[in-house]
């Protein structure tokens, strides 16, 4: 069964700095969760059942985020030396398993099916690492990927160290890895940090790997919009913006009307059942849940923790069924 073979490692030692925030970069919300929340879901969604994750900055309240979380594995990096190195604190969590995804725990945009699809495809051409691939319209800032005249894998060229010509290349890595951990082990071993942040980089491993011949898979099977980097607040917001357009689609597709998606908030944890109606200016905070057939707003804030029973209707403004507004 290939969810007791493999794992994986999820990075999430660093720091806010670039937010400027003293709060850990992957407990930023995005729809009221932690971004690393979405990641270990997609791991799950995939079918591995344990995750490792490497913590470092603040990890007391990354660990107490995710108190809960039973299939969480925490290791420690300190100091923090680059993804490689993160990736070799954790040998003695992965060497009894065939295979490691290595994943970042501040892509909360990641799909369960595409980290499915990497794994399946990873074992099935019994390949020594295979990555993920997007292919975007402006690839400025990202690593890219070159293939030969053949369309194999060569390596990777991060846009600071690319030629104008590989810097028109617009297929990009958005780090979803997943290796075969009898290759990546010795290959840690080799990795060093010959780089201007003195840092052992992942990377590089898929470099080792294509000069001992060993095979590596890139698959373009990342959508644009699911590769945002969070780098900044108005980054931050426009992650938000489109994990809430697709908690909308979601619900909508569940048997919900939205009837204006553009003025509506709901929470990722939120639950609505089919045939209730949220009408314009609707917040719906935390894990509220809501019945069948029920009609809530204008203007109507509800936070959780609340049942609303189906067939209610709520109008707001309120908080609450115990805030005030209409309940009929």
């Amino acid at each position: 069964m290939l969810s007791s073979r493999i794992t994986a490692v999820i990075l999430a030692a660093g720091k806010g700095t670039r937010l400027k925030s003293e709060l850990p970069k992957v407990l930023h919300e995005i729809c009221g969760r932690p971004m690393l929340a979405y990641v270990l879901d997609a791991c799950r969604q995939a079918d591995v059942r344990r995750c490792v994750i490497v913590v470092g900055h603040r990890q007391d309240l990354v660990r107490a985020a995710l108190a809960d979380d039973a299939d969480a594995v925490w290791v420690t990096q300190e100091p923090q030396q680059g993804t490689g190195h993160a990736v070799m604190v954790c040998r003695e969590q992965i060497r009894n398993y065939e295979h490691v995804l290595v994943l970042c725990g501040d892509g909360p945009l990641i799909r369960g099916e595409v980290v499915r699809e990497v794994i399946e495809r990873h074992v099935a051409e019994d390949a020594a690492a295979t990555l993920a691939t997007a292919v975007l319209d402006d690839p400025s800032g990202y690593g890219r990927i070159v293939r030969d005249a053949g369309g194999r894998f060569r390596g990777i060229v991060e846009h600071a160290d690319a030629t104008p010509e590989q810097r028109q290349i617009r297929e990009v890595n958005p780090s979803y890895y997943c290796f075969r951990v009898a290759d990546l082990m010795p290959a840690l071993d080799q990795l060093r940090p010959n780089n201007r942040k003195g840092e052992y980089y992942i990377t590089d491993v898929l470099g080792l790997f294509v000069a001992a011949g060993k095979k590596v898979l890139a698959i373009s099977s990342v959508r644009p919009e699911d590769i945002y980097s969070i780098n900044s607040r108005r980054e931050l917001a426009l992650v938000n913006r489109v994990m809430r357009d697709r908690i909308l689609e979601r619900l909508m597709d569940d048997g919900v009307t939205i009837i204006d998606p553009a003025t509506t908030w709901i929470d990722a944890r939120a639950r609505i059942g089919r045939d209730s109606v949220v009408l314009p200016g609707s917040i719906i905070d935390g894990p509220v849940t809501i019945g069948e057939g029920c009609r809530i707003g204008p203007l109507v804030h509800l936070a959780a923790p609340l049942d609303v029973p189906a067939g209610a209707t709520i109008t707001g403004p309120t908080r609450g069924l115990d805030h005030g507004g209409d309940r009929r």
